[in-house]
């Protein structure tokens, strides 16, 4: 609107078709929604009328489709529906859905506003800015024609009664038609911009995609969990029972050859795959423990506490199972906060506790070492913090210089076992 050239760009008109569909989209639906509620208020009391109710409950979603339209005429940024798809197919589903959402209602206020306050609005604009500059432009061909040459009447209100007086009024008008241009274009533009506020917001979109992209996230952490067991599984059931009756094989020729060489070569061999089945052990337990998937959370913590180079202390109060993301995050947390702190800490013991509350699940992991953990300096905090991050969770540290450091996480999440 800021160039010389706006009165004669295409911005004027689309503003006038904009407020002027609005203005007859406005009359159609105030008197569609006064006949559908009248009628139905009355049938009511027979049942009838009940379906007619429903209808004017959800006649703000056909309106909005309608007003999303309409804002092509001045806005180019597309605006979408928020609507969220039924759960199954069928006209009872899509009334569930509709009925229930927040997006429908915001509609049909909306839809009340626009049939009651918002189409005068525009009929106005377009009266003041245009019809009324135009009246004044047209004074000289009144006066030619419905005056007989003598007088003419500008917008009812003075009478012209000589050519110069007319044609003053006719070039007063144009300059009233020029800044009209502008006034239409604001007025537009605010119409729009408050159509797009209530029901089509520039930032729905991106919250949507937002939502979407945490959710794919999720899944995509709920793939992996799932492929990390299935790996767990065919290596323990397949490739490390192979390398259990190997080493019994071994050991089985080795008690039945004679000594010497051949004996020699046989328990060489039997030492080195048994030194394979350990670290196939502990590949698989890397993976995904075993304990884990078969007794939850707080088995598979004390088992690595168990298996920690330093003493650690366990105290969950975990009754029930969690989702298999959560508990899996969780496990391999404590295991790299554990190993953290026997390389780094110089600590001499440590303790994890938490629990599960309040839809909530806490974990403290505590040592005595001598502090001053830094999440830049390469000791896995930052992966701990991507991890716990993509449930939604929150990881924090505190680790003063000389102790004692502590770990913080937490994950939103469910119990899925409700047995206990």
């Amino acid at each position: 609107m800021s160039r010389p050239g706006f009165p004669l760009s295409s911005w004027p008109w689309r503003s006038v078709g904009y407020l002027l569909t609005g203005t007859v989209a406005g009359v159609v639906v105030l008197v569609g929604i006064v006949t559908t509620v009248a009628v139905g208020g009355v049938l009511a009391l027979v049942l009838v009328g009940l379906p007619l109710l429903v209808l004017a409950a959800l006649a703000g979603i056909p309106v909005a489709r309608l007003e999303r339209r309409r804002l092509r005429l001045i806005d180019r940024d597309p605006a979408h529906a928020r609507h969220r798809p039924p759960a199954a197919s069928g006209l009872r589903s899509w009334l569930t859905t509709r009925l229930r959402e927040q997006e429908t209602w915001r509609e049909l206020g909306y839809t009340l506003l626009f049939a009651g306050l918002l189409w005068p609005v525009d009929a106005l604009a377009i009266t003041v800015a245009l019809l009324c500059p135009l009246s004044m432009v047209a004074t000289p061909l009144l006066m030619a024609t419905a005056g007989d040459g003598r007088e003419a009447k500008v917008l009812k209100l003075w009478t012209v009664t000589t050519w110069p007086a007319a044609f003053g009024t006719a070039v007063l008008g144009l300059v009233l038609l020029v800044l009209g241009a502008y006034v239409l274009g604001v007025a537009a533009g605010a119409r729009a911009e408050l159509t797009r506020l209530l029901i089509a917001p520039r930032g729905g979109d991106l919250g949507a995609k937002v939502v979407e992209l945490t959710r794919s996230r999720v899944r995509l952490v709920d793939a992996f969990e799932a492929e990390r067991r299935r790996i767990e599984r065919d290596l323990h059931d397949g490739a490390q029972q192979r390398l259990v009756a190997l080493t019994m094989t071994l050991g089985l020729a080795r008690l039945d050859a004679p000594p010497g060489p051949l004996a020699d070569q046989l328990a060489k061999a039997h030492e080195e795959a048994g030194k394979a089945l350990a670290e196939l052990r502990e590949i698989v337990h890397g993976i995904h423990p075993k304990v884990l998937a078969d007794y939850g959370l707080k088995a598979a913590v004390t088992d690595a506490a168990d298996r920690s180079a330093i003493p650690v202390d366990v105290d969950l109060e975990l009754p029930g199972r969690l989702p298999q993301a959560v508990e899996a995050a969780a496990y391999f947390v404590v295991c790299e906060a554990l190993a953290n702190i026997a390389k780094h800490s110089g600590a001499s013991r440590a303790e994890v506790s938490g629990g599960h509350r309040d839809g909530h699940l806490f974990l403290h992991v505590r040592d005595d070492g001598r502090g001053g953990a830094d999440a830049g300096a390469g000791s896995g905090l930052t992966g701990l913090a991507d991890r716990v991050s993509v449930l939604d969770g929150r990881l924090s540290l505190s680790s003063p210089p000389g102790g004692p450091t502590l770990l913080r996480v937490e994950f939103p999440c469910e119990r899925t076992d409700r047995s206990a």
